[in-house]
């Protein structure tokens, strides 16, 4: 699934898949690096801040973990431009599904005395669990297309 240089890419034919899974892996592995580096960070300032709920950090990580989705769509839409969207949406989507454990993990380590999915301020949320999906991938799908165009752009 290759296209020339100056042309739109191809549709795939029967033979050919829209998943380049090495794409996807590679995306989703920047993607997850963004994400642990940046839950690492919360876990830190969450113990060392008295009011981090409070603070101005909470949004700046969410901007971070915003760039980690964006980042693996990038990294997969670079390495598949024929599939940018595809690859793109699953590398976020993958980042975010393999940081999961990695969260409950933290979870587990730092006993923080708040039910996993339950209780009054539960690690997660079903509601964020969808809408961390749904934004992984939004936004693997927009650095996709990123991607796929430095491409296309440097072919030319």
């Amino acid at each position: 699934m290759t296209h020339d240089a100056g042309t739109e890419p191809t549709v795939p034919s029967d033979g050919d898949t829209l998943v380049d899974w090495r794409a996807v892996l590679a995306g989703a592995v920047i993607g997850l690096g963004v994400l642990v580096v940046a839950s690492i960070v919360g876990a830190l300032l969450d113990r060392n801040i008295a009011d981090y709920d409070e603070s101005g950090w909470r949004a700046v990580l969410f901007v971070v973990v915003l760039v980690g989705y964006l980042s693996a769509g990038f990294v997969a839409g670079r390495r598949a431009p024929s599939a940018a969207l595809t690859n793109g949406a699953l590398a976020g989507t993958c980042a975010f599904v393999l940081w999961v454990p990695i969260r409950i993990v933290i979870w587990t380590v730092r006993d923080e005395h708040k039910g996993l999915f339950t209780g009054t301020s539960p690690v997660f949320r079903p509601g964020q669990l969808f809408g961390h999906l749904l934004i992984a991938s939004a936004l693997g799908m927009i650095g996709g297309v990123i991607g796929a165009r430095v491409v296309v752009k440097r072919v030319r």
